[in-house]
């Protein structure tokens, strides 16, 4: 795929003529890092968002870009260390990058587009980049639009990123301001106690110390070459069989209502662990992102532009995981997620008081790339709103594919062995006792976990109102599982992307 760049500009946060945005941050302001941004990874994360034609020219797009960073002032600005040697985010408006490309071919011809060095041309590079944000905008023969977008995660999070997207396509469509606007005040969101208390070993948790991390072995790492990306669509259905299948038997606990995030997970997580073939002894757990907006109190608006996620840890036994009942498993999900409530966020931003003076403290999420197993690392994407993300143009709600999937894998069938409501244990099949012996090599694993995942792509994406992206590294590594909705509320395809894949 031939991508030729035939501009690079930075970009400047253009108010239009109406009241600054509400909620903004003071012009040349230095906003310190909150201790939510400090746990978040310290990197750049690209994200592609592809779109069939017909798409808004690259001057529209730029027009309502500019607009879009006068509301989200925090994306045009910079990281730096301020005289009291902490990180800030300087507000100068110094700009994004933006970088305007032609690829000569449709996309229809270049879509699934699968992970390799060809895709990363579509995405400005990650390696010592000054800006906050920078934006390809990839315009392909057919007129079709792949938007490579890379933030640093320490300036804002998913939920941040995608009402950011919302707003640009909002001022792409039409002059005005974003409704409702972000809510930018970090130090409101982050007030300790007088005084603090820790209540929880955040220190072992969220963080180590840098001397402790520069001590221990690095986790192994991988290469993009040895990642296979799977993408398994559950039909409504499957989704209502399955959380029968969760309230059934002595071990469910009728009083808790499980969401379809837990249920889903709570079967990934067993297929997963029989396709590693991971001995009965050994432990696994998930780690799992949760947002503190809903959960602190008073609660935190949706809209807070910044970081404000912290982890849960369910953990189980192998033998359990797999033996027992799926409401078992769903209730050590729901159980482990319950208890990062609004207690354990003061506790973390009291936590962020006790150690500001000292040296920086080191995240003890993996690198990206790094093998987890026998572990998981889950993302729900679920609450984003990219059923709102339309940059205009002629919609076309019976064109299921405008918005379309950077990455995809081959489907296979098969599988269908989700118990039945009366069943309290998952069903022993030869294939499952002989992966619980011994390891598998890279190719076994692989076809193991297709063997072990239900209802893999057997029926049109209208049929679909779910959709889980895993990313599995091949040496039973890395299993990263994004959650994601594939329609918009009323089951309806529309002009928006079906799903975004995030290659933090």
């Amino acid at each position: 795929m031939a991508v030729e760049i035939f501009k690079t500009s930075i970009l400047k946060p253009a108010p239009s003529g109406s009241a600054p945005p509400a909620a903004a941050a003071a012009p040349d302001e230095m906003v310190p890092l909150t201790i939510f941004d400090k746990a978040a990874f310290d990197l750049h994360v690209a994200v592609l968002y592809a779109f069939q034609a017909p798409m808004p020219g690259n001057e529209a797009m730029k027009e309502g870009l500019a607009k879009a960073l006068a509301h989200f002032p925090h994306l045009a600005g910079r990281i730096v260390t301020d005289d009291q040697n902490r990180p800030c985010i300087h507000l100068n408006g110094a700009g994004v990058r933006v970088i305007e490309t032609y690829v000569g071919a449709t996309l229809s011809e270049r879509l699934p587009l699968d992970p390799s060095e060809e895709l990363r041309q579509l995405r400005p590079g990650i390696e010592d980049v000054e800006e906050v944000m920078q934006i390809q905008l990839n315009r392909f023969a057919c007129g079709g639009l792949v938007i490579g977008q890379t933030a640093h995660h320490r300036v804002a999070d998913g939920q941040s990123m995608s009402a950011f997207f919302v707003a640009w396509a909002r001022l792409v469509r039409a002059s005005g301001q974003v409704d409702p606007p972000p809510f930018h005040n970090r130090a409101a969101i982050a007030v300790p106690r007088s005084p603090p208390r820790c209540e929880h070993d955040h220190r072992d948790i969220e963080f180590r110390g840098s001397a402790a991390a520069s001590s221990s072995p690095p986790l192994p790492l991988v290469s993009v070459s040895s990642i296979d990306n799977m993408v398994v669509r559950f039909s409504s259905d499957f989704l209502a069989r399955l959380k029968r299948a969760v309230c059934a038997g002595e071990e469910a606990n009728h009083n808790l209502r499980y969401s379809t995030f837990e249920c889903l997970l709570a079967h990934l997580w067993k297929k997963v662990t029989v396709a590693r073939g991971l001995g009965e002894n050994e432990t696994t757990q998930v780690r799992v992102a949760v947002n503190g907006r809903a959960r602190m109190k008073p609660p935190v608006p949706m809209e807070y532009f910044g970081n404000l996620v912290l982890w849960a840890y369910p953990k189980l036994a192998v033998k359990d995981l797999i033996d027992r009942s799926y409401g078992f498993v769903a209730k050590t999900i729901h159980d482990a997620v319950a208890k990062v409530d609004d207690s354990y966020f003061q506790s973390f931003v009291d936590f962020g008081e006790l150690v500001k003076e000292e040296g920086e403290l080191v995240g003890t999420a993996p690198e990206i790339g790094n093998s987890l197993s026998p572990n998981l690392e889950v993302d729900s994407w679920l609450r984003f709103r990219f059923h709102d993300l339309d940059f205009g143009g002629e919609l076309k709600r019976g064109f299921k594919e405008r918005g379309k999937v950077v990455s995809t894998m081959e489907s296979q069938n098969n599988l269908n062995n989700v118990p039945p409501a009366s069943s309290a244990k998952t069903p022993q099949t030869p294939s499952m006792t002989s992966c619980r012996k011994k390891k598998s090599d890279d190719a076994t694993f692989l076809q193991d976990l297709r063997d072990h995942i239900d209802e893999f792509v057997h029926a049109s994406m209208d049929e679909h109102k779910s959709c889980f992206t895993k990313t599995v590294q091949k040496m039973f590594g890395m299993s990263k599982i994004v959650a994601e909705r594939a329609s918009n509320q009323n089951g309806v395809e529309s002009s928006l992307p079906l799903k975004t894949i995030s290659s933090e």
